[in-house]
């Protein structure tokens, strides 16, 4: 997904008032859960596994102030390898 497109953040735009309650989910290996936690440091990260136990299921709600700062969590966790942004 490209979070640099002007058609997600005029999507975000259309469809919250800033501030908000954003939620995140990603699925990342178990190993990875730790990068998730950096990217949102003062955030509770709420992590489920699979039932297998390959890959952890993390979800993080925050306080957005705006559709740039959502758009920036998420070029962010891009960068960590593998994950799948939900």
């Amino acid at each position: 997904m490209d979070y640099s497109t002007d058609s997600f953040k005029e999507k975000l735009d259309n469809t919250h008032s800033f501030p908000t309650l954003y939620v995140f989910k990603f699925i990342v290996k178990p190993d990875q859960v730790n990068e998730i936690e950096k990217l949102f440091p003062k955030h509770e990260v709420i992590q489920k596994a699979s039932s297998g136990g390959k890959y952890i299921s993390t979800t993080v709600k925050i306080m957005a102030a705006s559709s740039e700062e959502i758009i920036e969590r998420y070029k962010e966790a891009s960068k960590i390898d593998g994950i799948i942004s939900l």
